[in-house]
């Protein structure tokens, strides 16, 4: 199964997080981007509403994706929300989204964006860790599955 580690932080993924709105959305991973990485809440959130605004980043399958590239990151970083409840997000299929993975990259990072939006996709088309993660209900619970860590725990 493909992890996720090299991508996230146990301060950049949150469980049950409530939603009223995709447009919500933007502004809480604003805020999660601040708390957790030191951006500024404002241009994550404009960045990712700017990117969205191409073109809906759920893929379906209740899950999405969304991504932006940013000045002033060192590398590519991920941010991943559970909800408590699913919210619409225009995907593709109609199904209101319940698990998000943001990507967040700077701006000259080309080939590194797409390896990790490539690594996702890989991790999101497990459909045994795609349940795990709707079945988890805590943010260490969600960051074991999402970096392997609970595969480990159990050998």
């Amino acid at each position: 199964m493909t992890n996720l580690a090299n991508l996230i932080y146990p301060a950049t993924v949150r469980a049950q997080v409530t939603l009223d709105s995709k447009r919500a959305f933007f502004t809480t991973a604003g805020q999660l981007a601040a708390s957790a990485l030191g951006l500024d809440a404002g241009e994550v959130a404009d960045a990712l509403l700017e990117r969205e605004r191409l073109g809906s980043t759920a893929f379906g399958r209740g899950m999405a994706t969304p991504h932006a590239r940013l000045a002033g990151l060192n590398g590519v970083k991920g941010m991943f929300l559970q909800l408590a409840r699913p919210v619409e997000f225009d995907a593709i299929d109609a199904l209101p989204v319940d698990l998000i993975f943001v990507l967040l990259s700077p701006i000259d990072a080309g080939a590194d964006h797409l390896k990790a939006l490539a690594q996702v996709s890989r991790f999101f088309r497990d459909d045994a860790a795609v349940a795990r993660l709707r079945g988890a209900r805590t943010t260490e619970a969600i960051y074991a599955i999402l970096t392997g860590e609970e595969t480990r725990d159990a050998a």
